[in-house]
């Protein structure tokens, strides 16, 4: 299974502690004016280390720890701040203002540079930096504050584009149910009671030609024969339409597109001939919808994958509830006959482009191709959304 990138906004933090400790650690050794004071520099920079920890589980508070390097320096009697303090305090800026609500954000980078500024003005007095820090740590939050929109917009997108293929299918749902009960109305209405005029019109005809037909049998028997065929025609008629309406009734109750209801699908395609199993994993929950109806979607179309090229095989399907993903996974054991030979991409191959298209909506990843003599669909959903 090819390796997958974790997309959580926390691993930033997580990799910015060893990156700026390790940073600091060989600016306190390579410079000239930081090499008397190594042993001390080491301890500000596990405290870097550290407050980057903290700031991926609490960007606020960690933005705010990041900054007291600098009177940490100063309680230290040791030079700075340094180039990688300066980085270090930028960067838990920029994601303070991606990670945290705005007026949480605005509060933690203000602290930290009311931090930095009275820091340097009671060892330097007002000098440059005392206007330098606020002019770069502001913009900082700014720059963080654009990212963070711009997911939110992209997950507002993602909502509207599953809202949408929704309304879409109600609308396609809702026409082909109207036509029917046109149909069925028309059926009923015309066809129907023609029909029905048309047998007692000949029950008629028979009665009248009573005597004559006394004589001729055979005429007897055929007409007997339509007026026993028109009744049977009205009531396969009648019976059509009983089903349309009922069809026309339950239409609004359908249920909602959701993985909860994967055990449905699983049914569906076993009634139509594929041996399939299902495995649950994890604690179901409630997904969003958007995710919902794509995940949904992505396991109904794997399964009418293999029952449409692999009629024959014996599938499994599996799907994972972890922390902050679902997993499904959709493997047939290749033992049924295939057709147009299950390429990737190929004949056939717009359901997996369509797959894959709906889980990179959601920042995720779908691997589809041939494994143990079989064909596998993995889809890795992520489910998690902004941190504040």
């Amino acid at each position: 299974m090819p390796l997958r990138l974790p997309r959580d906004p926390r691993l930033f933090p997580l990799v910015a502690a060893p990156v700026l400790g390790v940073l600091g650690v060989v600016e306190a050794g390579a410079d000239p004016e930081f090499r008397g004071s190594f042993a001390t520099l080491v301890v500000v920079a596990g405290w870097l280390f550290a407050s980057f920890l903290v700031q991926a589980r609490y960007p606020s508070v960690g933005a705010v720890l990041v900054a007291g390097f600098y009177p940490l320096t100063v309680l230290l009697d040791a030079p700075g701040p340094g180039g990688s303090g300066l980085i270090a305090a930028m960067l838990a800026m920029g994601y303070v203002g991606y990670a945290a609500p705005p007026w949480r954000s605005l509060v933690a980078v203000t602290v930290a540079v009311l931090v930095f500024v009275v820091t340097d003005v009671a060892v330097h007095g007002l000098a440059w930096d005392s206007v330098f820090f606020p002019t770069v740590f502001y913009p900082a939050r700014w720059a963080g504050r654009l990212l963070s929109r711009e997911r939110e917009r992209t997950a507002q997108l993602v909502e509207l584009t599953a809202l949408l293929d929704a309304q879409r299918e109600s609308a396609a749902a809702a026409a082909a149910q109207e036509e029917r009960t046109r149909i069925a109305r028309e059926v009923h209405d015309a066809v129907a009671h023609s029909v029905s005029v048309m047998t007692l019109q000949i029950g008629g005809l028979r009665r009248q030609l009573d005597g004559v037909l006394d004589e001729r049998p055979a005429e007897r028997d055929v007409l007997l024969g339509l007026e026993r065929l028109g009744r049977e025609t009205v009531d396969e008629l009648r019976s059509l339409v009983g089903i349309m309406r009922a069809a026309e009734a339950e239409a609004p109750t359908a249920p909602v597109p959701s993985l909860s209801r994967a055990e449905d699908v699983v049914g569906d395609v076993r009634a139509a001939g594929l041996d399939v199993s299902l495995e649950t994993h994890g604690t179901p929950r409630d997904l969003p919808r958007a995710l919902d109806l794509s995940a949904y979607r992505i396991l109904q179309e794997a399964l009418t994958n293999v029952l449409r090229h692999a009629p024959g095989s014996r599938a499994t399907v599996r799907v994972d509830y972890t922390r902050d993903a679902v997993d499904i996974r959709v493997h047939d054991d290749g033992s049924g006959a295939p057709v147009n030979g299950r390429a990737v991409g190929g004949p056939g191959g717009h359901g997996i482009v369509g797959m894959r298209e709906r889980a990179r909506l959601f920042g995720g990843t779908l691997d589809a191709g041939r494994v143990d003599g079989g064909f596998e669909v993995r889809a890795h959903l992520p489910t998690t959304r902004v941190h504040a």
